[in-house]
């Protein structure tokens, strides 16, 4: 039985510990502040999770995700995934009206095209102006996110794995290979293989081989109250979305919280580890315009809750899971880019065949290909 050690415990790393374990394997995950903490890529409340892609292999592992996490919030009994539907607006020379619709086609995911006038009857909350087509992908939904890991966590640990609070430093690379890890606590940790699901601090662990092929950027949400008595934009009524034109998403009012927002449109530098987590006014300004734009009813919706997150970009935007080039028992996994939560389950599973020689590197995800030229 292989020891494997997986440093840190986010949507990636966690499930990939899952996937390891219930694969027989010996498995350790270490994480330095938790599974979906307020530093992580995988913490705050919600993650939208939906198939609509122009890349094949994201529609499939979108598909794969969900019935992973269908079939374990059953055996959880946790109630993490909701399917709200969701609605993805575009302009015409968008690439996802030439792409996205065979593709969901041939993964049997339902969904349907809408003029702006179709949903407009539909979804009155909505002002369609300077959109051309939607897309309604009726089973997409979102994912509790915080709790989501920290369901994975006690998944791993009820099956056996064993899990670290602690920081971990890779060690050196000896005739291709590392021997182990040093941790915050004084003690090192040896294992057969090691896997690196560090998310915005992979660059940091691997600067010659990562290094500013993985950018942090820092990325703002809001969440504005709905009107007193307006039950229109809860989640029975109302879906996730994305606006293509005008670069937002968002999730209806989930668990009272506020109608949720985040911006898209920014790629500003942002340290995980000690950046200022404050909304920037001119940001919650531009933000407030484009509410009243497309939500007339939340034209004066207050601010109830902000928050401050980071997205881990790779230059081409697509993840990396590959093999270090220096370690044959290095395995390194990173570039959500925005998108990795939804994808985290299928993702798990993936990088878990990987490690265990059950499945090759996808030249799609190397780290040699032609578009991961460092940012």
């Amino acid at each position: 039985m292989p020891h494997i050690a997986v440093i840190g415990a986010g949507a990636w790393g966690g499930w990939s510990a899952l996937h390891l374990r219930r694969s027989g394997a010996q498995v350790t995950l270490v994480d330095a502040w938790g599974p979906g903490n307020s530093r992580a890529s995988s913490g705050g409340e919600t993650r939208i999770i939906r198939a609509i892609y122009p890349d094949r292999v994201y529609v499939e592992m979108t598909v794969r995700s969900l019935q992973l996490w269908e079939e374990n919030d059953k055996r959880w009994n946790r109630n993490l995934l909701r399917r709200t539907g969701f609605l993805r607006m575009v302009s015409k020379d968008n690439a996802l009206n030439q792409s996205a619709a065979p593709l969901l086609r041939e993964a049997g995911i339902p969904h349907e095209e809408l003029t702006p006038g179709e949903a407009a009857r539909r979804f009155p909350q909505i002002n369609f102006q300077g959109i051309d087509r939607i897309f309604h992908e009726k089973t997409a939904g979102y994912l509790f996110a915080r709790r989501g890991c920290e369901a994975v966590l006690a998944g791993f640990v009820a099956e056996g794995g064993v899990y670290r609070q602690v920081a971990a430093t890779p060690g050196p690379l000896k005739d291709g290979r590392m021997r182990e890890l040093s941790l915050s606590d004084g003690s090192t940790l040896v294992a057969d293989q090691y896997l690196f699901a560090c998310g915005p601090w992979l660059g940091r662990l691997f600067p010659e081989v990562i290094g500013s092929r993985i950018g942090p950027h820092r990325k703002e949400v809001y969440f504005f109250g709905v009107p007193a008595g307006d039950a229109s934009f809860r989640e029975d009524r109302f879906p996730c979305w994305g606006d293509s034109v005008e670069h937002y998403y968002g999730c209806p009012d989930i668990e009272w919280r506020g109608f949720k927002i985040g911006e898209d449109t920014r790629t500003v530098p942002f340290d995980p580890n000690s950046g200022d987590r404050t909304p920037t006014p001119e940001v919650l300004r531009t933000v407030r315009q484009f509410v009243a734009f497309r939500f007339p009813a939340l034209q004066a919706a207050p601010l109830v809750e902000a928050r401050v997150c980071q997205y881990e970009n790779t230059p081409d935007r697509h993840l990396i899971l590959d093999r270090h080039p220096g370690a044959g028992n290095v395995w390194l996994a990173g570039g959500g880019s925005g998108h990795g939560y939804k994808l985290g389950a299928a993702v798990g599973e993936r990088v878990a065949q990987m490690v265990l020689g059950k499945r090759g590197v996808d030249p799609f995800f190397a780290l040699a290909r032609p578009g991961l030229k460092g940012l």
